[in-house]
């Protein structure tokens, strides 16, 4: 019998995860020993008996083998949230790709051991009729500063040390002294940061119950009935905008408490944050804490251990929060579950949703997705039973009504010798609005001022020299226009003249964020306007203050991308501009017309969510397109029956599985021969549908050239079966080390 070995870390921070150690698997233990199992190894010279968690296999020792130790034992009844995750880190592993130490640092992103924050306090120790004495004592010695120190203690027996060292001007050499003397005790206790700040901090104190409506109860009642039965599975709530899938949310999560279990609630952005936590924070106060990029890495860190302690019970949060270390984990909730943020852009390429899934079936919990526009691929699961389909066909406020739509052909437009980027329509809606002192929101989904740049003499379009992109125009606000590349943030000065011909006439085409500001406060000077889009959103903190400057009826238009569009329930909001529905539409990606109903859909949901009516101006070049008549009427199924008929004849998920191979490398021949070659391999081995290589659509990123290869098939075991071979040639092949290759499962973008 051949001699087997497991990869093992001994710690699990991020020091020691890129260490691994090689132990022998003894013969007795063989057909036992599991991926992220812990075991006890002897380590170091004296062979001290330490923990270990397995992260991988091989048949091949990595040294002398005679200096190769054996695992001691399996640790049966170690049952820690570090093996629930190094589990999960091998199921990505296996599904997507990558590295196994990539894996690990992606379920257990805050393990980096930061300094705690520490109060410290100076506490007098002498009983009152001692203290007389001690105060005639220093008298005599001239003590001046004991004397001091004394002094203030009798008449507060606790002092916070940097009052002490700073405004009585105590020496550490005295605080010492008298520590000895058994006179004080420097006191120290550790305690958390403040992660809730201004309106959120205290929301506890503010909760008002909410009665759910009959179909929200129904939906609650399911999957609790289901829950106390034994039966986790994963439901989709299908509600309407407005329609409360919030507060279904919230009840269930009660229920899911009150049972000593805890719950994870993800969500597609940080934008989402804060209105989201809001509302949780007011039903459960400080059991909510919350999880995103924007917090510093000691925020994080002890969000983490609050969870892992069980000191918090809710997480809440974007994709990192799923890894929340909850040892009781109930149920997870994935809100706005079409969201594309869900899937990773860095290997691992794991998609949030399946893992979650995955997640839940490892810890007996149940996941809630929700939606107004489910994901084609999850909507195909729950009309099949593979989910339990839920569904809130009513707003909540049962008087606010869903939004009018109007489409506006922006081609009559021009014809009518309208050449603004608003429609008469629009202009006259937002006049209205702004008499009767009611709010506006206009969505465009493109940030800066333009799409590009170009010479209107010879044509010429001004690229980014490192990317094979087109430089975007920006107003900073100080040196005014320049041209900003969104891919590697190369800046430079927008030219006065054209740098091929001369010519002075150099503008912008397309329409940006910036721009539709600008061309706002022209048309409406005494309005107030806010911006939000990642231009404005740069520090920590800055959602936060955008959202409730609005929410707060400080200005009467929010002009913004895809983040204002989301979740967000403004009551003052009776008109919702979508100033070029185009956009996202005709990109190269055979997601665009889903991509295109969800934004429309969301953005219609914005409107009329209080008591007043509201409206929503839609201006296309393409009124006909199904994804755009479909969202005007807001009718899911129709738009699903037209895309799963496109989707189903071009063997698309969710009808088949697609595994994109992306390969970068720094020389442009190199990554022509290693494509040829990887699409080689591929034909030579399996039986598969594939497509490419072809260069990517941005073919040339920060120097380095990029090319594609597509690969389909319905069973997606032969798509994981083709990722590890080919990782498995990648290892052995030398020749392309400065090549990057990395797999994407089902990608929910183009390449």
């Amino acid at each position: 019998m051949s001699v087997r070995y497991a990869d093992i870390i001994i710690d699990i921070s991020h020091e020691a995860i890129d260490r691994t150690f090689q132990y022998r698997i003894p013969e007795e233990l063989e057909g036992q020993i599991r991926m992220g199992m812990c075991v006890s190894i002897p380590f170091g010279r004296g062979n001290s008996v330490r923990k270990g968690y397995i992260i991988g296999f091989s048949d091949k020792p990595e040294i002398d083998e005679s200096k190769i130790k054996s695992i001691i034992s399996i640790n049966d009844n170690e049952i820690t949230t570090s093996k629930t995750l190094i589990e999960l880190a091998a199921f990505i592993r296996k599904t997507y790709g990558s590295t196994m130490i990539n894996a690990l640092k992606t379920v257990m992103p805050v393990k980096q051991r930061v300094k705690g924050l520490v109060k410290r306090e100076v506490r007098l120790l002498l009983e009152p009729e001692s203290v007389s004495r001690y105060i005639e004592r220093y008298e005599k010695k001239r003590a001046v500063a004991k004397l001091r120190l004394l002094r203030e203690l009798s008449e507060d027996i606790v002092i916070p040390y940097q009052l002490v060292t700073g405004k009585l001007n105590i020496s550490t050499a005295t605080l010492n002294a008298m520590e000895k003397e058994g006179v004080i005790a420097i006191e120290e206790e550790g305690y958390y940061r403040n992660i809730f700040k201004g309106s959120v901090d205290n929301e506890g104190s503010r909760y008002i119950k909410e009665i759910p409506n009959m179909e929200q109860q129904n939906a609650i009642d399911k999957v609790m009935d289901d829950y106390k039965a034994g039966v986790k599975g994963t439901y989709l709530i299908k509600g309407i905008t407005g329609s409360g899938k919030t507060l279904v949310y919230i009840e269930i999560i009660e229920h899911i408490l009150e049972m000593g279990k805890q719950a994870i609630v993800l969500i597609p952005e940080i934008a989402l944050t804060y209105q989201t936590v809001k509302r949780f924070r007011r039903r459960f106060g400080d059991k909510v804490t919350i999880m995103n990029s924007k917090m510093s890495k000691g925020e994080r860190y002890e969000q983490f251990e609050k969870a892992k302690n069980g000191e918090v019970s809710i997480m809440i949060g974007p994709r990192s929060a799923l890894f929340a270390p909850f040892q009781n984990l109930g149920i997870i909730v994935i809100d706005e579950e079409h969201e594309t943020t869900y899937k990773s852009d860095q290997p691992p390429k794991y998609h949030a949703r399946e893992v979650a899934i995955y997640r839940a079936l490892m810890c007996g919990a149940s996941v809630i997705l929700g939606s107004a526009t489910p994901s084609v691929e999850s909507y195909n699961k729950a009309i099949s039973g593979e989910y339990t389909l839920l569904n809130l066909t009513k707003r909540a406020n049962e008087s606010a009504e869903l939004a009018d739509v109007t489409v506006v052909d922006m081609r009559k437009e021009l014809e009518q010798g309208n050449k603004s980027m608003f429609s008469n329509h629009l202009k006259t809606q937002m006049m209205d609005r702004l008499r009767k002192k009611e709010q506006i929101m206009l969505f465009i989904n493109r940030r800066g001022y333009a799409g590009f740049v170009s010479c209107r003499s010879c044509g010429h379009v001004f690229f980014c020299p490192h990317c094979d992109v087109s430089l975007t125009v920006h107003d900073s606000g100080t040196t005014k226009e320049r041209l900003v590349c969104h891919y590697c943030g190369y800046e430079q000065k927008k030219p006065g003249k054209c740098t091929e011909c001369g010519s002075p006439f150099i503008a912008g085409f397309g329409v940006g964020t910036q721009k539709v500001e600008e061309q706002v406060k022209k048309l409406y000077p005494d309005a107030k306007v806010l911006r939000m889009d990642m231009d404005t959103t740069r520090k920590k903190g800055d959602h936060e203050k955008i959202l409730s400057a609005f929410e707060g009826g400080e200005a009467d238009i929010l002009v913004g991308t895809q983040m204002i569009v989301k979740g967000h329930d403004f009551p003052g909001v009776t008109l919702v501009g979508v100033v070029a529905a185009d956009t996202t539409l005709f990109e190269s990606d055979y997601r665009a017309s889903e991509k295109t109903f969800d934004l429309l859909t969301q953005v219609a949901g914005r409107a009329g969510r209080g008591e007043k009516h509201g409206e929503v101006v839609v201006q296309t070049y393409k009124p006909d397109h199904y994804a755009i008549s479909t969202a005007s009427e807001q009718s899911y199924e129709m738009f699903y029956e037209e895309e799963s008929a496109y989707r189903k004849m071009l063997s698309y998920p969710p009808f088949s599985h697609m595994l994109a191979v992306f390969m970068e490398c720094p020389d442009d021949k190199i990554s022509n021969e290693l494509a040829d070659k990887i699409a080689s391999e591929i034909k030579s081995n399996f039986k598969t549908h594939m497509i490419g290589p072809c260069e990517a659509g941005i073919y040339k990123l920060g120097d380095r050239y990029r090319r594609v290869i597509y690969v389909k098939d319905k069973e997606e075991t032969k798509l994981t079966m083709v990722k590890d071979y080919l990782e498995d040639y990648l290892d052995n092949t030398y020749k392309y080390k400065e090549c990057y290759v990395s797999f994407d499962l089902d990608p929910m973008k183009s390449y």
